[in-house]
Formats: C-alpha cells, sequence, structure tokens
C-alpha cells in the first residue's frame, strides 16, 4: 500500500493493520510518501492500493484509468502550527487571512514542499490568500515529510500546516501550538483506491480490494474511530457519506 506520511506518522496504520491481518489473514506493506508521490508510485504499477488525501488528484488518477474506484474513508482537519507568543498575530479560525499575515511580515513559515496532500492544500491557500507568487521571505520549502516539517518549526519558532493526528503524535513540540483551527477550509479527506490490473496486471487486486471493503465495513471505520492519543480521536470514518 501506498500511502501517506501523516496516516504513518500519526500511529493510525500501527493500530489498523493488526484489525485487517486479523480479519483477513493478509499482511500489508506500507509505504508513506507524500501523496504525489504515492500516486507516482501507483502509476508505475509499484502499489496494489492507495490511501492517500488529495480529493482531485485521486479523482484525476481513476479517470484516467489508473485506479478502479475512488472510496472516501475518513477525515480530519489541517491546523496551522506556530510559535506560542504568535509573533505574526496569525491565531484565529481563518486560514487564509493567517497566511496573508505571514506573507506580508515575511513571517518564517516552513512548507512541506514534497508534493504531499498537505502540501497541495498548503499551496491551495496561499492561492486564495492571494499570496502564492508572494509568500514572503520567510517561507522555506523542506521538501520532507510532516514529522520533520514539524520538527524544524519547533527548533526554529516558524509556522507550519500540519494535519491533526500527526500533531497529536508529535512529541517534540518546543514551543509550538495550535493557532488556527476550525476554518471549514481546512477539512482533510482522504480516499482509498485499488490500482487498476488492466494498467499492470501483477497488480493484487483481489486482495487489495479486500483491504478496500475492509477499511469501508463497519469493522474497519470503528477501528479508525478508536484509535486516540490521550483521549483525542485522531482521524473521523465518514465512509459511504
Amino acid at each position: 500500500m501506498a500511502s501517506t506520511t501523516s496516516t504513518e506518522q500519526s500511529g493510525l496504520f500501527g493500530h489498523l493493520m493488526p484489525e485487517f491481518k486479523k480479519a483477513s489473514g493478509l499482511d500489508v506493506k506500507v509505504v508513506a510518501l507524500g501523496t504525489g508521490q504515492a500516486l507516482d508510485m501507483a502509476r508505475r504499477g509499484d502499489a496494489d492500493v492507495l490511501f492517500v488525501h488529495d480529493q482531485v488528484a485521486e479523482e484525476k488518477f481513476v479517470a484516467d484509468g489508473w485506479g478502479v474506484k475512488r472510496y472516501p474513508v475518513m477525515y480530519n482537519d489541517f491546523i496551522l502550527i506556530g510559535p506560542k507568543g504568535d509573533p505574526m498575530g496569525t491565531k484565529g479560525k481563518d486560514i487564509v487571512a493567517a497566511l496573508q499575515k505571514l506573507a506580508t511580515a515575511n513571517g518564517n513559515f516552513v512548507s512541506r514542499g514534497d508534493k504531499s496532500g498537505t502540501h497541495a492544500a498548503e499551496l491551495r491557500y496561499w492561492k486564495l490568500a492571494g499570496a502564492d507568487t508572494a509568500k514572503g521571505s520567510g517561507y522555506k520549502e523542506c521538501g520532507c515529510g510532516m514529522g520533520p516539517a514539524l520538527n524544524i518549526a519547533a527548533s526554529s519558532g516558524a509556522y507550519v500546516l500540519a494535519d491533526r493526528g500527526t500533531w497529536l503524535n508529535f512529541k517534540n513540540r518546543a514551543d509550538l501550538a495550535v493557532l488556527v483551527e476550525g476554518d471549514t477550509r481546512l477539512f482533510n479527506q482522504y480516499g482509498v483506491m485499488v490500482v487498476n490490473p488492466a494498467k499492470h496486471p501483477h497488480v493484487k487486486a483481489q486482495d487489495a480490494q479486500k483491504f478496500v471493503d475492509w477499511v469501508v465495513s463497519p469493522a474497519g471505520q470503528q477501528a479508525i474511530a478508536g484509535y486516540k492519543i490521550g483521549g483525542e480521536q485522531l482521524f473521523f470514518p465518514n465512509a459511504g457519506k
């Protein structure tokens, strides 16, 4: 399975895969990449199933014939993390206003810059902020996963867009805090797809479909809802919605 760093680094798969194995007898090897890289891996035929979060890119993947069908699985949300003191005054519910302030004041911002689902979302927000070409001199791309990006922000007192799951599982918070949350635009939907065996006949489509069927079933959805850190639920199942 090609998936995202957020599902891996949040600890979700460590919780889900033993449950799936009990139900199916199948082992799943997860390769965690940014969503863009995961989709590329599947296009090459190097994955049987995808579990990612960039709905526009996922729908194109299926329309282009690389995937059989896209199923919604679960959601969580993106949050803007930054220094507790919030020197740029971003705190609130409005992600667009927050990024406008960062761009205008050349605030330090760590972008994943890795074509992941989180990076795709972040670029959409910069565009809405009218700052897609002028993000300020403090904007830096790390070309890295969510965990490393949070580490860089923690060590340099920078702002960063994160998914809530990885943040809740992140131990090295230093002076960081959640500053922007609750904007409806920060909604983060995950989808799952079997790679099309018509494109790559070696794809284990039947086993992959067993995983898809399980993760969108009541048992799989319950397993997702049951994953918590410090009593806080990380992902919210919404298959069939």
